[in-house]
């Protein structure tokens, strides 16, 4: 059986993404997204699941800077609705609960039934470590916001249903591997990732991204990122749509040589059907 790490307690979102498109595998909780690549680098798992976008927040903190260095490879994606209920140990009520326990991003996704409910906010490291507080503190003036997964879980009651503030709350999640599986060419839609460096040369990044155009090559993502510390835009982070095999992606990616000091490809994988 594969071992899937993820970071988070069991209920998370990485925990529910895991069983919906990988039933078969053993989802492990991790604490942080460190320990989730030293996870696979040690051996102890075969695979990681992490998020990497979020429809409303953007780019996911830190994993941009792990996933080049990780030596692991993207070689799938999936999107999550995300769903958060409002969830009370059994007995509470909205009358009895005066303070809600989540993430600090879960927080500020539903401030409008905090508001509403008058209620005061308290950051929890993730949103199911925050039902699991909750219910460990076995308070009814408690309540957490956490994916419906958590509640099954920890045995809390469902209050409200889907009190996010936005209803097109959605996180991309990657699944990395230490071997480099490269999506077969002509199957359906592929993705590319890569980083690159631009050469120190006027209008590098501009020229650089020129035979994207002139072949037809769909940029999806294109993302900045210092290195070394230094107050320069010289990484970059790029998505497009295709196979390096095919002859326009491949085009494109050899006159990016011309005006970059490193490529490296992090993955070729299946498009998810959501973005069609």
């Amino acid at each position: 059986m594969a071992r899937i790490a993820y970071q988070g307690e069991p209920g998370a979102n990485s925990h529910i993404v895991c069983k919906q498109h990988y039933p078969d595998a053993e989802a492990v909780p991790c604490a942080s997204f460190e320990d989730v690549f030293a996870a696979v680098a040690s051996g102890d798992c075969d695979l990681a699941l992490i998020p990497i976008d979020n429809s409303i927040a953007g780019r996911v903190a830190d994993i941009h800077h792990f996933l080049p260095e990780s030596g692991l490879h993207i070689i799938a994606e999936h999107f999550l609705r995300i769903q958060f209920h409002l969830m009370v140990n059994p007995g509470a009520s909205v009358d009895t609960i005066r303070t809600v326990h989540s993430h600090v991003h879960a927080l500020g996704q539903c401030r409008k039934v905090i508001r509403e409910l008058g209620l005061t906010p308290l950051i929890s490291g993730d949103t199911a470590g925050a039902a699991r507080e909750v219910a460990e503190a076995a308070d009814l003036t408690q309540a957490a916001i956490a994916p419906p997964l958590a509640a099954e879980i920890y045995g809390l009651e469902i209050l409200r249903e889907d009190v996010e503030d936005e209803d097109h709350n959605t996180t991309r999640f990657v699944l990395l591997s230490p071997e480099y599986v490269q999506a077969p060419q002509g199957n359906g839609p592929v993705v590319t990732s890569f980083v690159f460096n631009v050469r120190n040369l006027p209008a590098a990044l501009y020229k650089a991204l020129g035979g994207f155009a002139t072949n037809g090559i769909n940029m999806t993502k294109l993302e900045s990122y210092m290195v070394g510390g230094q107050f320069a835009a010289t990484q970059f982070l790029a998505e497009v749509d295709g196979h390096p095999d095919d002859p326009g992606l491949k085009r494109a990616l050899e006159e990016l040589t011309f005006f970059t000091t490193d490529i490296k490809v992090l993955g070729v994988y299946p498009a998810d059907p959501f973005r069609g």
